[in-house]
């Protein structure tokens, strides 16, 4: 697999996701700006990947801003920037307050040594992404039957982290243990990173799956073409309630109608235990050019009205589990979420 997101020193690498599968070009960025732009454009996407990329762009921006303002001022600028590109992720505040805790803890070292220490902690947080998404996989990977057919809405993979994946980590876990699964693949309007993007890893993978529009999900579940539904998330409140990908709601509700089980699997900085529900995730809005536009060309009049909700909240009733490096938490998930997560 390629890598999603590299750190080379001067700049950050990142595969523009928004060109995959037809090319597979690298954007390089250079400043805190840049990658700022790259993750609001969606050159880079998916939780994970998102919170490396804004430890790598605080490392990145850092240092270029101190010289001309001062380390704390800098330091503001360049984190609030960076918080503003993705509001529902929860590992972008994640990775911004673990860099801030870094620079906190060290404001008085030289600004060379503040930058080479923000520069570790982000190569850091990547290498703890990827282990984490391996114990995902592993944790997981029983919940998978030999046989078994497992749809997946979004992307999962590799390329919605630092390497390897959540949702798709578990499934290819599970491949790799040598069990026979084949991957029902939604295409995930409106940005068809399902078609693009897990089509694209799988095959990549040689792991065996099926590409179906998302309006045809709930009629595979009635012809018992579905056994287990496994998805990923942004952000996880104390109960359980969890935001994903727009269109995970309505997968929820059909897997409960057809009695199938349906897992979220995300790394532990995913949770956000400061959240008692979902109701209080905040829910992405994007441009409407999404919806009226696919490919390049329209699909709608121009000016037509628009929705686009990136997002949408599951409420915990509707989870059979949630996987992460820590184990799988199950319902009460007041209580057994947070102790997942207790070292």
């Amino acid at each position: 697999m390629l890598p999603t997101i590299e750190w080379r020193g001067d700049r950050v690498v990142m595969i523009d996701q928004r060109l995959l599968p037809e090319e597979e070009v690298y954007v390089e960025c250079r400043s805190h700006e840049e990658v700022a732009a790259a993750v609001e454009a969606m050159v880079i996407r998916g939780a994970p990947a998102i919170g490396v990329a804004a430890a790598m762009g605080v490392a990145l921006g850092f240092g270029r801003e101190a010289k001309n303002d001062g380390s704390d001022e800098a330091f503001r600028r360049v984190t609030e920037r960076l918080g503003r590109t993705r509001p529902t992720a929860r590992n972008l505040f994640w990775a911004l307050e673990r860099m801030k805790a870094v620079y906190d803890k060290n404001r008085g070292l030289s600004l060379e040594e503040i930058e080479r220490l923000l520069v570790t902690e982000a190569l850091a947080v990547e290498a703890e992404d990827i282990e984490a998404n391996r114990r995902i996989g592993a944790a997981g990977r029983s919940l998978i039957r030999h046989g078994m057919s497992v749809l997946t809405h979004c992307n999962t993979g590799g390329l919605a982290t630092a390497g390897y994946g959540t949702a798709l980590g578990v499934i290819r876990a599970a491949f790799e243990e040598g069990k026979n699964v084949r991957v029902v693949v939604d295409e995930t309007r409106p940005f068809l990173q399902g078609a693009r993007l897990t089509c694209w890893e799988l095959s990549k993978l040689g792991i065996p799956h099926v590409l179906i529009a998302d309006g045809a999900a709930g009629w595979l579940m009635q012809a018992g073409e579905v056994g287990l539904a496994m998805v990923g998330a942004d952000r996880i409140a104390r109960n359980g309630d969890t935001a994903n990908k727009i269109g995970t709601y309505s997968l929820a509700v059909l897997a409960r109608e057809h009695g199938i089980p349906f897992y979220v699997a995300a790394p532990w900085s995913t949770v956000d235990l400061s959240l008692d529900d979902g109701r209080s995730i905040p829910v992405e809005e994007r441009g409407a050019d999404e919806i009226r536009r696919c490919g390049g060309r329209p699909i709608a009049p121009a000016g037509t009205p628009v929705r686009n909700p990136a997002f949408d909240i599951t409420p915990a009733r509707f989870l059979s589990g949630i996987v992460t490096e820590f184990g799988i938490a199950r319902p009460p998930y007041e209580r057994t979420l947070p102790a997942l997560g207790r070292p």
